[in-house]
């Protein structure tokens, strides 16, 4: 069984997932959209300690936190190589949509590609690339229980945005069809924004879908 807290942080209310296997004593931060101090004292509430940041991908509000978490930790970061233009254009993002000056990112200790299995302790988990909301966008998928974090693809009955830079809309839709609906109907979506809704109901109500289908 995974252990998953979910915090929501930042201005426009993004989630941050810590991941651990049950009895585990180090989880994984899924990105960190903001307030290190918050995403720290979650994991040491419950005896954790953060081996790795693993990121969907590199839009502000997902990574405002990596910095300050990565001095704290040094937990290695992962993300997918065409995330990293982005990853450097974060004080430019802050600049242009809030006038703030901030410090450069760190680098991404490690690239990961579609396909790829990352472990938190012995738990599996199947990386898969989903462009279309943003370049190098990944989720991550544990089969076992079901679950797929998946960024800001696929939210209770809506979609990512594909008016930033970067965004397709027939690629975010294909991205979709093919590493979201691909999983079972039982499967759990732990978004970047909002609540958790299952492959199921989006197949059946997400208006986005639906449209695109019977296009």
């Amino acid at each position: 069984m995974l252990d998953i807290v979910m915090l929501t942080l930042g201005r426009v209310e993004t989630n941050c997932y810590l991941v651990a296997p049950e009895g585990h004593t180090r989880c994984v931060v899924i990105d960190p959209a903001d307030d290190a101090a918050a995403i720290r004292a979650a994991a040491e509430e419950r005896g954790w300690k953060v081996g790795a940041i693993w990121v969907t991908h590199a839009h502000y509000d997902h990574i405002l936190a990596l910095r300050e978490l990565k001095a704290a930790t040094d937990a290695p970061i992962l993300m997918h190589r065409d995330s990293i233009p982005l990853l450097e254009q974060l004080p430019l993002q802050m600049k242009v949509y809030y006038g703030e000056e901030i410090p450069p990112a760190p680098t991404l200790d490690r690239a990961i590609d579609h396909g790829e299995r990352l472990y938190i302790g012995e738990t599996e988990f199947e990386v898969r690339f989903c462009p279309g909301h943003a370049p190098g966008h990944v989720a991550f998928v544990q089969h076992t229980e079901q679950i797929i974090f998946g960024g800001d693809c696929l939210f209770a009955r809506s979609i990512g945005r594909t008016d930033l830079f970067g965004g397709d809309y027939p690629l975010l839709m294909r991205s979709i069809d093919a590493q979201f609906l691909s999983l079972p109907d039982a499967t759990r979506v732990l978004p970047g924004h909002g609540p958790v809704t299952t492959i199921g109901d989006e197949r059946e109500y997400n208006p986005f879908i639906r449209e695109w289908h019977a296009g």
